[in-house]
């Protein structure tokens, strides 16, 4: 297909089209001039210098020869160049070339800013980019022409930008518990760079945090060993101190885990002699809220061990600590489908037995949780019934002067704020009182939850500067807060942004991958199943490509979908009674990119009831970007849409 070429030199020279399949680069003098324009970064190479770089022995006319190449070279890397147009990739600059590729478009410079993103970034962020960024590695750099002398200096400098990488991925999974993984990888990192002092300090680390401390002091003495016999140098003051610690069984300087840990559970066992059932019940809800904003396997055993407590306090007969218990339960709530759906409809019918069961005494507080709680654990049905009940704990709650309980309400509104679309400016006001509410009151769980309702909300009305803005904030409070699943959605904005800003698709799939990868054990099965097949449709969708037919999960999307799918087959009958029972789209985040997904396919069959249908229901966002509020994935303009489904009406 057409489209944006993008350049690789970590492993053979090689170019890919838009779609990601191998172009041809002819020769392999080509791919040395291509290489060659590579290694200079940017800079012109004089005519002169090439033809002595490329021909220890020039022909008869090198420079006709290099003029044809770089002709050649050109038509590959701007297939949609028009004839006669000035090229923009492979210039002429003064008396030579030049290679004039965006970052995203060179595999070694979209390395290289990945690298150096991943430094700053919190773990879980740095982990995932610097998996999908050594992904990218083919091979030793330049391939073909790493020996070359012209190549000599940019493979270096990308060779020790691996090693790099390597060392801060290990870094960074070892900030986030997964020293087991960690081990076999710097061990075939340290047989091939036996020189790398961080390496082997992170390797016994690794296996100290594994139990393995005699190992770990083995490793140790043999870097010792190594770094002095081979290559006579003394270990640093920063290994001979892990080797101190390890022998002392202290955490090394600067981490303090292991004894917050000890003081952890010595809490909990004094915890075990509290009296009184009912004190241990809302001792328990403020450690199972504590547990859940961890994210990963804390949110799930929080998740698991939150209806036993709510049976446990409702078998006692108490009405009151029954809503207490429920009620309890704040923990700040992003995304508009449910992780349990069965588990939330028990928490919504048995705070529906409280809030029957609530003494007339009872304060109003306590009435504007449970109502919260029904409007949190009910999100993405639009029932209005439930929309008035998270206004009616809004009311109670701005009653009360309570900033805490305000915020706990304002959550179950945003999560009723999807009853149809178009309503991305509403969920940005909630943001801002969100963020206004808590900044300075302690409330920091619900700081971080407005500024990524404001990231949403901002995405969805195109305004990209104030998103970011948000994004930015969210991330240095979570780093400051340990908020591990902050990086999960301001990952997410960062790759739906890439889409929004023109990213070609092998940048789009790219950075959606990344963000993917940070799913894994985030203990968000409601948001993970689907998401990613569904993030590379839109990209697809979004520059003219027609649907995968493969087999893919597309999880509860999938009646949406399957139209196009069927489609892209070929299968336009079994794509028509697939549409004609399409559902109306569940009321969250992703219901205008449903839509449009649907209308889509009811263009492409002529399908007027269908196309009518849905113009209706996208025209209350016709200022908005089509799904980009969920701050996932955009089908682009809610407008164009709503225009293609008028010109079909009218044809």
């Amino acid at each position: 297909m057409s489209g944006p070429v993008s350049v690789g030199v970590l492993g053979e020279v090689t170019g890919w089209d838009a779609a990601g399949a191998e172009i041809a680069l002819k020769g392999p003098r080509h791919r040395a001039v291509l290489a060659r324009l590579v290694a200079a970064r940017g800079r012109s190479v004089p005519l002169s210098v090439l033809v002595d770089d490329l021909w220890p022995v020039p022909p008869a006319n090198p420079a006709g020869a290099l003029r044809t190449f770089v002709g050649d070279l050109r038509r590959a890397l701007e297939p949609d160049r028009p004839p006669r147009a000035a090229p923009q990739v492979l210039v002429t600059a003064g008396a030579g070339y030049a290679l004039r590729l965006p970052t995203e478009r060179l595999d070694a410079s979209r390395f290289s800013a990945a690298v150096r993103d991943a430094r700053t970034a919190a773990p879980a962020a740095s982990a995932a980019g610097l998996a999908v960024a050594l992904g990218w590695w083919r091979g030793p750099a330049y391939g073909q022409f790493a020996d070359e002398p012209w190549a000599r200096a940019d493979r270096t400098r990308l060779t020790e930008l691996r090693l790099q990488a390597v060392e801060l991925s290990a870094s960074a999974r070892l900030s986030l518990g997964r020293a087991a993984e960690v081990v076999p990888d710097l061990d075939a990192h340290l047989a091939d760079h036996p020189w790398r002092e961080r390496a082997w300090a992170l390797l016994a680390t690794a296996l100290r945090d594994t139990d393995r401390q005699a190992e770990a002091l083995a490793v140790l003495r043999r870097a010792r060993s190594m770094l002095v016999d081979r290559f006579g140098l003394d270990p640093s003051p920063a290994l001979q101190r892990l080797e101190t610690d390890i022998l002392r069984q202290s955490p090394p300087a600067g981490t303090q885990a292991d004894r917050a840990d000890r003081v952890w559970l010595r809490a909990a066992e004094s915890y075990r002699a509290v009296p009184g059932v009912r004190t241990r019940l809302r001792s328990t809800v403020d450690l199972l809220r504590t547990l859940a904003v961890t994210g990963g396997p804390g949110l799930v055993e929080a998740r698991a061990q939150r209806l036993d407590t709510i049976h446990a306090a409702e078998a006692l007969g108490d009405a009151e600590l029954t809503a207490r218990v429920i009620g309890g339960y704040d923990v700040p709530a992003i995304w508009s489908r449910v992780d349990d759906a069965a588990q939330a409809a028990e928490v919504v019918a048995a705070a529906r037995r409280a809030l029957a069961r609530l003494p007339a005494a009872d304060p109003d507080a306590t009435r504007a949780r449970l109502l919260a709680t029904v409007a949190v654990e009910s999100r993405g049905g639009g029932d209005p019934q439930v929309r008035a009940a998270a206004e009616e704990s809004v009311a109670i709650a701005r009653r009360s002067g309570d900033p805490a309980l305000l915020a706990f309400a304002l959550n179950g509104l945003f999560l009723q704020s999807f009853g149809r679309t178009g309503l991305a400016a509403e969920r940005a006001a909630i943001g801002a009182e969100l963020v206004e509410l808590s900044a300075g009151r302690g409330l920091t769980a619900y700081e971080l939850l407005g500024r990524l309702v404001g990231m949403q909300a901002a995405a969805g009305l195109g305004d990209l500067a104030a998103a970011d803005a948000h994004a930015e904030a969210a991330d240095a409070i979570a780093r400051s807060y340990e908020s591990p699943l902050v990086a999960v959605f301001t990952t997410w904005y960062r790759a739906l942004r890439s889409a929004i800003t023109g990213a070609s698709p092998e940048d789009a799939v790219t950075a959606y991958r990344r963000a993917a990868a940070l799913l894994d054990g985030a203990g968000m099965p409601g948001m993970q199943r689907g998401l990613l097949p569904l993030a590379l449709l839109s990209v697809r969708r979004s520059h003219g490509i027609p649907a995968p037919t493969g087999e893919l999960d597309w999880g509860p999307y999938l009646p949406w979908v399957r139209p196009l799918v069927l489609l892209a087959a070929g299968r336009a009958g079994a794509a028509g009674d697939a549409l004609r029972s399409v559902p109306e789209p569940r009321h969250d985040h992703l219901a205008e990119a449903l839509w449009c997904l649907v209308g889509d396919a009811a263009v492409q069959l002529g399908d007027r009831a269908t196309i009518a249908r849905v113009h209706g229901a996208l025209r209350p966002a016709a200022g908005e970007l089509a799904g980009a509020g969920s701050g996932v994935l955009t089908l682009g303009p809610v407008s164009d849409h709503l225009s293609r489904l008028s010109a079909a009406l009218r044809g």
